[in-house]
């Protein structure tokens, strides 16, 4: 038995936004990862915030600017795989029987001889 059986007849739907923002996901991770962090540096350096306690908060803002983006990616991520499965062809589960059908296949096995 397969584990995926196709449903004949079915057709994939042509793919739309998701498909350009599964794409540009990676860069979109980088840059957002990127960019926080260098100005982490350049604060650093000594162009930015002089004393120590601004530096440290300056830092800590930044992680957190780094650590929303990496959610905000992720939860577009995952929607974008979920809009991808179900453009996706159709697949034919297990039957599940109702009670009315479980009646019915039970009285025909007793009908047999």
């Amino acid at each position: 038995m397969k584990a995926f059986n196709k449903l004949p007849g079915s057709v994939r739907a042509t793919s739309g936004l998701e498909q350009r923002v599964w794409r540009r996901l990676p860069a979109l991770l980088l840059w957002g990862t990127l960019l926080p962090l260098l100005l982490v540096g350049w604060n650093h350096l000594g162009f930015g915030v002089t004393h120590a306690k601004g530096v440290l908060q300056w830092d800590y803002m930044m992680w957190g600017v780094v650590m929303l983006h990496w959610t905000l990616v992720l939860t577009l991520a995952i929607g974008c795989f979920i809009v991808r499965v179900m453009k996706g062809p159709a697949y034919v589960a297990d039957p599940y029987l109702l009670a009315n059908d479980i009646n019915v296949a039970s009285s025909a096995q007793d009908d047999r001889p």
